[in-house]
């Protein structure tokens, strides 16, 4: 339950750490906020966190948890339709909130082509971007890491209508497999080789779209934050909304934090460009790894406070989903 509590908080603290600094490059974040040490407001004149204020979340964090109460109440597997609904049902009340973090065009287009009847199969065979991985953190804390197919058949059905490219499947895979060998007591450093392994899975699912080989350019930026610096992730990997640039600098964030959540959103934030994001996937997995002890408990109920979230069910929810899915492999 704490590693579980983890992920999600850690979804929660990135994203809203990221918020502010969210589509900026690295000088304009320097110049705007100086180095980002809290959760702060956003600029008043900001392009997408216009309107919001410390600690808020965005799309991640609400993204996350719309695919959380999903699964909960269809433990079975995710239904497209469904998941298609809850999507478009979420930009509405984005809208109607007068807020400007929407569902990008690409998945807009999915969703209505899955609404208008075409097969889900066939919706989401441009989406590289990283969508997919950054609300996966629900499917590693309901998947048990044992049997790794299941597990990357698990991400591909969550990723289908949107994002069924072999790129976002890969991605997401590794992102999950972290966050579920997190969640069974490993490390972040014990859980590295087996979320390259589901990476290489995932690549040879989905549409033939993006980058081929999620596994090395994950093993690129860990190797590279091994050695080098914030900058070098930014400028040699780079924090594009594009899977194979965010997910393998999420990786090398928690890298450079030395597997530190609260530090690793930190980083994140100052890195440029989808901050939150990236924030939001690292923290998640920097939680699971580390528990809800990682994070000042100060920040965290702050988020909480914030945003009025309530996570403890979730996590229940989807540890019960893990719970009867051991208990299928036992039998």
């Amino acid at each position: 339950m704490d590693r579980a509590l983890g992920a999600l908080i850690g979804v929660a603290l990135g994203d809203a750490l990221g918020m502010p600094s969210q589509t900026l490059p690295r000088a304009r974040i320097a110049a705007a906020y100086g180095r980002i040490t809290d959760l702060i407001d956003p600029v008043a004149d900001h392009p997408v966190s216009h309107g919001l204020r410390a600690g808020m979340v965005t799309d991640d964090t609400e993204q996350t948890l719309l695919l959380a109460d999903l699964m909960i109440g269809s433990p079975a597997g995710v239904d497209d339709r469904a998941w298609a609904e809850a999507l478009l049902g979420w930009e509405r009340d984005v809208r109607a909130r007068g807020l400007r973090d929407l569902l990008g065009p690409s998945s807009k287009r999915a969703l209505d082509a899955l609404l208008a009847g075409v097969p889900a199969s066939e919706t989401g065979r441009e989406g590289t971007t990283n969508g997919a991985a950054m609300r996966i953190a629900p499917v590693g804390i309901a998947t048990p890491p044992g049997d790794p197919a299941a597990l990357v058949a698990r991400v591909a059905e969550a990723c289908r209508v949107t994002h069924n490219t072999r790129e976002a499947i890969s991605a997401a895979a590794a992102v999950a497999m972290t966050i579920s060998l997190g969640v069974a007591g490993q490390s972040f450093a014990a859980a590295l080789d087996k979320a390259m392994a589901v990476a290489r899975i995932g690549a040879t699912l989905g549409a033939p779209v993006g980058e081929a080989d999620m596994a090395g350019r994950i093993a690129a930026a860990i190797a590279l934050a091994r050695t080098g610096t914030e900058e070098d992730l930014a400028t040699r990997i780079g924090t594009s909304v594009a899977s194979h640039e965010a997910v393998p600098a999420a990786f090398g964030v928690v890298v450079l934090a030395k597997g530190d959540p609260w530090q690793a959103g930190l980083i994140a934030a100052n890195i440029g460009d989808d901050t939150d994001t990236i924030g939001a996937i690292a923290c998640a997995m920097a939680g699971a790894c580390a528990g809800l002890s990682g994070f000042p408990p100060d920040k965290a109920a702050q988020v909480v406070a914030v945003n009025r979230l309530d996570l403890d069910p979730v996590a229940r929810g989807l540890l019960s989903i893990r719970a009867r899915r051991l208990a299928e492999v036992s039998a």
